[in-house]
C-alpha cells in the first residue's frame, strides 16, 4: 500500500502541494512506461514528480526488525523536497515493502514496486536476502543500499550507499574492522580472531572476506565458520562457544567477531561471558540504544565493539547534525533513539538524491546512468563517494564504538583505510 509522504510542520506548504499532487492530481501520478524510455515516457518520472520506492526488511521470524530504514528514507526525501526537491522535482517516497527476510517475499515486493506502482527507483533496500536484484537489474530501476550482499557489487543499476562490501575477485575488501581491532589490541601480530556466522549464502560469503581481511591485516584465523542456523536461533550456544574458544589448538582467541544480528549476538556472546571468555567481542549490527531498554541485552552487549562504516552518533561535525535534525523532523518533532537502520536508509536516499542531481532536468535511466559513470563527492557521512567504482570497490572508512556502562563510546574513530584486493 502507497504511504505518501505527508507535510511536516516545519515546511507544510511546500509538502502539503507535493502531496496533493501526489495523491489527487492525474499529473502527480507516474506515467507508465519502461526502463530507458524517451523522456515524457519515463517510468516514475513527471514533469513535477520521481516515483521512489523501498523494500526493507520490517519483520523476520526471529524479531529483528529494520524498520527504521525507512524512517531514515522519509527524513532524507522530507528534507530535499523542503529545498525545493531535484531539479524541480519533489520526490514521491511512497514507503517500503517489507520482505520478512523472505526470499520469496522479496522478489515479489520488486516486482509490485516496479509492475504495479511504476517507481523510477527502489531506495533503500535493506534486507538479508535480495532475490529480486535481477529483476530490477534487467528492469534497469536504479537500486540503493547497504552493500553487504553480492548484489551490490558488480550490476550496473545496484549501488551500496558506501560501496560494494562483498566483491568478486578482482575488486577490495574495506580493512575498518581488521584495522580497527588489531589498534584495540595494540596491534594484530601474534593475535588470533574467531570468525562465526550464519549457515546462509551471506554467511558464508562473509567467512569468505572477512576471513582474507583478518588474515591480510595479521592476524591468526583460528576459526571461521557459517555454521549458525539461518532460521532460528539456537537455544544451546554451547557446541559453538566450544568450538570457538578451542579452534586454535585449544586456546581460545584474542577476539570473536560474530557476523550475524542481533538475537543470534545476544545468545553467543552471553554464552561465552558465562564460559569465562575474557577475549574482545565485536559485531557489525548491534549499534542501537533501543537495545538498551532490557537490562539482558544490555548485559549481553556491554563492553561489545560495534563495527560502523559511517560516522557515529557521537560526532559533533556538521553532516551528523543535520541527519539528527532531518530524523527529528520525520518523526513529527519528536527526539527518537537513533540507531543504524534509520542512517542505512538515509544514506541510500542521499546517494539516489546526488546522482539524480546530477543527471539534470532531463530525467531518464539513461541520463541517470551516465550521471553515474561520472559521480564523486566528499565528506559524506560515510566518507569520500564515488561511482562506478563503489560497484566494485568499498569507499574503504568507518569506525568502531563500544558499548560501556550502559552507553556507547568511540573505541576507533572514524577514518579510512586502503582497502586489499580480494581474491
Amino acid at each position: 500500500m502507497s504511504r505518501p509522504i505527508r507535510a511536516l510542520a516545519a515546511a507544510a506548504a511546500v509538502l502539503a502541494l507535493v502531496s496533493a499532487c501526489n495523491s489527487a492530481s492525474p499529473s502527480g501520478q507516474a506515467m507508465p512506461g519502461k526502463s530507458g524510455e524517451a523522456p515524457g515516457n519515463q517510468r516514475g518520472v513527471t514533469d513535477k514528480t520521481i516515483k521512489v520506492g523501498g523494500i526493507v526488511s520490517m519483520t523476520s521470524a526471529s524479531g529483528y526488525s529494520k524498520k527504521d530504514t525507512d524512517l531514515g528514507a522519509k527524513a532524507r526525501y522530507l528534507r530535499a523536497n523542503a529545498e525545493g526537491g531535484v531539479n524541480g522535482r519533489t520526490i514521491d517516497y511512497i514507503g517500503a515493502e517489507d520482505d520478512g527476510q523472505d526470499p520469496g517475499k522479496n522478489l515479489a515486493a520488486a516486482r509490485k514496486l516496479v509492475q504495479q506502482d511504476k517507481v523510477f527507483a527502489v531506495a533503500p533496500m535493506s534486507s538479508v536476502t535480495f532475490s529480486g536484484a535481477d529483476f530490477l537489474e534487467q528492469e534497469k530501476v536504479p537500486t540503493f543500499g547497504w552493500g553487504t550482499l553480492p548484489s551490490f557489487c558488480g550490476p550496473k543499476y545496484i549501488y551500496g550507499f558506501n560501496g560494494c562490501l562483498v566483491p568478486s575477485p578482482g575488486g577490495t575488501l574495506n580493512q575498518t574492522w581488521p584495522e580497527g581491532i588489531a589498534k584495540l589490541l595494540g596491534g594484530a601480530r601474534g593475535k588470533s580472531v574467531a570468525v562465526i556466522a550464519n549457515d546462509s549464502d551471506a554467511g558464508k560469503f562473509g567467512i569468505r572476506t572477512f576471513q582474507q581481511g583478518f588474515a591480510a591485516a595479521g592476524f591468526t584465523v583460528s576459526y571461521a565458520k557459517a555454521s549458525v542456523p539461518a532460521t532460528a536461533v539456537p537455544s544451546d550456544w554451547s557446541a559453538y562457544v566450544k568450538e570457538i574458544t578451542e579452534g586454535g589448538g585449544g586456546k581460545a582467541p584474542d577476539a570473536v567477531v560474530s557476523v550475524m544480528q542481533t538475537p543470534n549476538n545476544i545468545g553467543l556472546f552471553t554464552a561465552l561471558k558465562r564460559a569465562g571468555y575474557k577475549g574482545l567481542l565485536s559485531d557489525p549490527t548491534d549499534y542501537d540504544p533501543g537495545l538498551l531498554a532490557k537490562d539482558a541485552t544490555r548485559q549481553a552487549l556491554e563492553g561489545v565493539h560495534v563495527l560502523l562504516q559511517f560516522e557515529p552518533f557521537e560526532s559533533e561535525g556538521p553532516k551528523m547534525k543535520q541527519f539528527k535534525a532531518d530524523i527529528k523532523a520525520a518523526s513529527g518533532g519528536q527526539d527518537v533513539p537513533l540507531n543504524m537502520h534509520m542512517l542505512t536508509g538515509y544514506m541510500s536516499a542521499d546517494l539516489f538524491l546526488a546522482i539524480a542531481q546530477k543527471a539534470g532536468k532531463d530525467l531518464t535511466t539513461t541520463h541517470f546512468q551516465n550521471a553515474a559513470q561520472a559521480f564523486s563527492d566528499t565528506g559524506t557521512l560515510v566518507g569520500d563517494r564515488a561511482e562506478p567504482k563503489g560497484q566494485k570497490d568499498s569507499f574503504g572508512c568507518g569506525a568502531l564504538v563500544q558499548l560501556k556502562g550502559g552507553r556507547y563510546e568511540v573505541s576507533v574513530p572514524f577514518e579510512c583505510h586502503e582497502p586489499i584486493p580480494f581474491k
